[in-house]
């Protein structure tokens, strides 16, 4: 018997103990009467987040990477990180909304599913191109950290002996934020690019002495993620603003002449690989005639 046929089983059984934590935590939240309820629904997604960073290490280990795999994955994210912490938001700070809540709730869910679609969109256009490297940075907010942001304002709601911290309409505002940032064209680092350098090793010391020194000062460590998660979305949004704008008018003014547009497909051109337009239709006009974005 072959067991390396079986390497193939492993990161898929990773990738579907995520989509059991999902379902764990949307029967938790479905059935949550208190806030011991909601905190156990926080937990089994806090667990979906660690299976769905090993199965992708452990196909990259085991050399094991397929189309099956990443497609699976998609649809275990949809559930672990876009149903599961949208039904958790409902429960715990959007109910007394009523049906604006479910709304808001479910556009989280929607453009969750939609940022997804269009990552399996360019990463498919990637390696059709040839380039398929590793990216410095990833086309909108990716799902783990935005349901991480929901999922540790509950716990940390939680260890201060609280049901909530936040009123419903700034709960409301920050789901609409977290969606608009996933199915946007703001760039956020993938730190897939990092190294065993100086500067990287000086980074991460840096950042387990605030989070130690954070921990002594009486931090709970909930606490502590979603300082982390806070700053990814800040360093992104910062990185978008000011550096790449900065970089584009710095190259336009020693060159003389633009900087190539970096690879973004248009949403038309998405939509057309899902399948909203037919081939033979011609909906998009030739690029040289529209005012592109």
């Amino acid at each position: 018997m072959d067991f390396r046929k079986s390497y193939y089983v492993l990161p898929n059984l990773f990738t579907l103990a995520s989509v059991l934590c999902g379902f764990a935590s949307l029967a938790w939240s479905a059935g949550g009467r208190s806030g011991e309820d909601l905190y156990l629904a926080a937990l089994a997604i806090c667990f979906g987040l660690f299976f769905d960073t090993m199965d992708g290490r452990v196909a990259r280990l085991t050399k094991t990477q397929s189309d099956l795999g990443r497609d699976l994955d998609s649809l275990a994210d949809v559930i672990t990180f876009g149903a599961a912490p949208a039904l958790l938001m409902y429960k715990w700070g959007l109910t007394d909304l009523g049906f604006v809540g479910v709304i808001v709730a479910g556009i989280f869910v929607c453009a969750g599913a939609m940022r997804l679609a269009r990552f399996n969109v360019l990463s498919r256009r990637s390696e059709a191109t040839g380039q398929n490297k590793p990216s410095r940075f990833t086309l909108g907010l990716p799902i783990p950290p935005a349901a991480g942001l929901l999922v540790f304002m509950v716990l940390v709601s939680y260890n201060a002996g609280e049901y909530r911290f936040l009123g419903e309409s700034s709960t409301a505002v920050v789901v609409l934020v977290l969606s608009y940032l996933m199915v946007s064209r703001v760039r956020f680092r993938s730190f897939k690019e990092l190294r065993l350098t100086l500067k990287t090793v000086g980074v991460v010391l840096l950042v387990a002495g605030a989070c130690a020194t954070w921990v002594l000062a009486g931090f709970t460590k909930a606490f502590i993620f979603l300082l982390l998660l806070l700053a990814y979305v800040v360093l992104g949004l910062t990185e978008e603003v000011l550096f790449y704008r900065r970089r584009r008018a710095q190259e336009r003014a020693t060159t003389g002449t633009p900087p190539p547009e970096p690879p973004i497909v248009r949403d038309e051109e998405v939509l057309r690989e899902l399948g909203a337009f037919d081939d033979e239709e011609e909906t998009v006009p030739p690029a040289h005639t529209r005012s592109g974005s």
